[in-house]
Order: C-alpha cells, then sequence, then structure tokens
C-alpha cells in the first residue's frame, strides 16, 4: 500500500511510522478549518502545506468567510490547495443562501464551481428544512459538477458556537433520524457525511459517546467525516476508533493530529499505543 510520505523525502526515515494511505486516502481523511477564528492568506495557507500538506486532504471555508475576499485572493487559496491534491469545501454556508430562495442557491453552486471549489457542505444546523429537500439540493450539488458532504447532527441551532444554555433551549435531535437521513443522502450520491459536533463533543455539559457509537454501529466510519476541532476531542476519536478514522480539526492543530496518527508522539494514555497493521 502506497504511504504517505512515499513521494517526500522523510528524515529519520529509518524509524517506524504508522503505515497511512497516500492521498488520494479512503481513511484516516483529514480537513482543516480555513479562515474564520483566525485569518490565514496565501503565505500562512503555503507555509501549512509545504509542511505539512502531505497530510492534509481538504480545507474547509468557516461560516462563509470567502464572500468577504477578492476574487482573486479566493482563487489563490483555492488553486495553491488544488496544488498540493487538497480539496476545498464551502463549509456550511449554503444555509445562508438558501434563505434567499432557489435563484441564489442555482447562483452559488455555479459560481462555486467556477472559482474551484470542489465540495459543497449541505447542512441545516440552523434552520429547518423538509428532508427531501435536502436529498434534492445534495441532487442539485452533483449534477453542478461538485460533491455533496451533507451535514447530520442531533442537535438543533448547531453551527455557530453557541453557548451551552441557548443549545439546551432547544430539544435534540432522536439520533436514528440522523443515520437515516445520512442514509438517504448516501442513496443520493453524496461521497461522505459531516457529523456536527455541537450537541455531541462541543458545547454541551457531557460528551454524547453514547451518539458517536450509534453512528459508528450504524453509519461505519470509512464515509463518515467526525468535527472534532479540540484536542481532547480528536484524541478521543482516535482512542476509540484508531488512527483511520475521519476528522475534521483547525489548521492550527494538524500537527498534533498527525503525530497522533502516525503514532510519533501523544498524550499520557495514547503514548506508544497507536498503532496499524496492514500485513
Amino acid at each position: 500500500m502506497p504511504s504517505a510520505t512515499d513521494d517526500v523525502q522523510r528524515v529519520f526515515s529509518f524509524l517506524r511510522l504508522n503505515q497511512r494511505e497516500a492521498k488520494p486516502r479512503s481513511l484516516g481523511v483529514t480537513e482543516i478549518r480555513g479562515p474564520y477564528y483566525t485569518p490565514l492568506g496565501k503565505r500562512y495557507l503555503q507555509d501549512i502545506l509545504e509542511t505539512m500538506g502531505q497530510y492534509i486532504d481538504g480545507l474547509k471555508f468557516a461560516g462563509g468567510a470567502f464572500v468577504l475576499m477578492p476574487k482573486k485572493v479566493l482563487r489563490e487559496l483555492i488553486d495553491l490547495c488544488h496544488s498540493h491534491d487538497v480539496y476545498v469545501s464551502t463549509g456550511g454556508f449554503i444555509e445562508t443562501v438558501l434563505a434567499q430562495g432557489s435563484e441564489a442557491v442555482h447562483r452559488y453552486l455555479r459560481e462555486c464551481h467556477d472559482l474551484g471549489f470542489n465540495v459543497v457542505e449541505v447542512s441545516s444546523g440552523f434552520i429547518t428544512v423538509p428532508p427531501d429537500d435536502l436529498v434534492r439540493l445534495v441532487d442539485e450539488v452533483i449534477k453542478v459538477g461538485l460533491k455533496a458532504k451533507p451535514e447530520v447532527g442531533i442537535q438543533f441551532g448547531a453551527g455557530g458556537a453557541s453557548p451551552v444554555t441557548e443549545l439546551e433551549a432547544h430539544r435534540q435531535r432522536i439520533v436514528g433520524l440522523a443515520i437515516g437521513q445520512a442514509r438517504r443522502y448516501f442513496d443520493a450520491g453524496a461521497h461522505m457525511v459531516m457529523i456536527e459536533s455541537e450537541g455531541i463533543t462541543e458545547n454541551v455539559r457531557e460528551w454524547r459517546t453514547d451518539v458517536i457509537a450509534e453512528i459508528v454501529l450504524g453509519l461505519g466510519t470509512e464515509r463518515v467525516m467526525f468535527e472534532a476541532a479540540d484536542p481532547d476531542v480528536f484524541t478521543s476519536y482516535i482512542k476509540d476508533y484508531g488512527p483511520e478514522v475521519n476528522l475534521f480539526v483547525d489548521h492550527s492543530q494538524i500537527v498534533q493530529l498527525e503525530c497522533l496518527r502516525s503514532g510519533v508522539w501523544g498524550t499520557n494514555d495514547l503514548w506508544g499505543r497507536v498503532l496499524t497493521y496492514k500485513g
């Protein structure tokens, strides 16, 4: 099996690391957050990709940050990602676009394609949309020539780092409904689904590890990506489901995450215990 470092001359190559698929990976996919909490320009991104690009599979914009950028700057960021075999996702901004009507949605999808985006995340954390309509939207994304990556979760009002008290005011969805909707998305052609962290591991008083387990039992891990932009959270996912679980993290966390995946380093409870076996 090709390794993630086959095409890169790694220092200390005599030291054994966990074997990782080379890109394009189907397991152990890592998506990093782009600009939102901090700016992320071409030079900063280039530093990240030159040092850790072989371990980064995708970059996801958050909060619609790309609509604030000059077109030339956005294209440069997208092209830079592509030059390192990194796909680019819109994040869940389509929730805002949906409120402006179907024509806005169609124009949005066309412009995403023209700008070079690869993935459109279809989310509805803040809004209520009939399940059939979301499946229809997945189909429209695919017809434009983009990959659809729907987001599913159990928490209404998720997606904006809302305080615990605000989220607790909303009733959580039954996890079985989220699993069923994810299966409908797969049937419609979605290549992967994103699991929203709010209500599960983010902005909760106690983590809902029972929900994570139900999702894994119902959907497996290969076509599921978990939001885990907190070191304690992605460490827990690797501890419970191994180093090849698909994860979304902040761009500032990519080195720490890959040290865990590869078995280079870790917290006290995982140090030296993260292994793979490829026969």
